[in-house]
């Protein structure tokens, strides 16, 4: 288990986060006895040292305090995480912006083979999407071999994206495709959205 991973102590003792000293006390005794290196029937090691650790912790009233102040977040965090799995938007959202993605590096490749990728933190500012969902999102692609990075340390389109890009014609619009703007060629071709995305129509 790392350092920086969150314990959640009552659970492990099996106790409400309201117990008072005595029941902890109670609990815990209960719990080493069984799970003593030195019972053989019961015996884990790992989980022994666990419980000592957590009843060092919860039977000193400012460990306890400080704990608690974490224990409370760790589980603010798991309720947003909640709110979010339940909310059906997501997915649907999610899906929209791989496809956006997909589609810059399309265009990127196609228009500029000597150059084919972009950055991550340039796509997560074209698209005005936080970069730690990006990374999500890239991290999808690449597993399924749609994207590559590049000896550049960029990310590009592979011919399997490229199939795949093409197979749902980018963005569900057949017509136009989105592209990163090139201050050195914007031209006539385009026009900016207001994300400063270029619409280039597909020749």
């Amino acid at each position: 288990m790392s350092a920086n991973e969150f314990v959640d102590y009552y659970e492990l003792l099996q106790l409400s986060p309201n117990a008072d000293s005595e029941t902890i006390e109670r609990i815990f005794r209960h719990l080493a006895k069984k799970l003593h290196p030195d019972n053989v029937d019961f015996a884990d090691n790992d989980r022994f040292v666990q419980i000592v650790e957590a009843h060092r912790t919860l039977i000193d009233p400012q460990a306890r305090a400080g704990y608690d102040v974490r224990y409370q977040d760790y589980w603010n965090r798991k309720w947003r995480l909640a709110a979010e799995a339940s909310d059906g938007s997501v997915l649907g959202n999610d899906q929209v912006t791989r496809e956006r993605l997909l589609s810059l590096l399309y265009v990127q490749r196609r228009r500029n083979m000597k150059s084919p990728g972009l950055g991550e933190h340039e796509m997560a500012h074209l698209l005005g999407t936080p970069p730690e969902l990006v990374e999500f999102h890239l991290w999808y692609l690449k597993a399924k071999g749609w994207v590559e990075r590049l000896e550049t340390g960029h990310l590009g389109i592979t011919a399997l994206g490229v199939d795949q890009a093409e197979q749902h014609q980018l963005l569900l619009r057949p017509d136009r495709l989105l592209e990163a703007p090139d201050s050195a060629n914007a031209d006539a071709e385009g026009r900016q959205d207001k994300r400063g995305i270029r619409l280039v129509q597909v020749s």
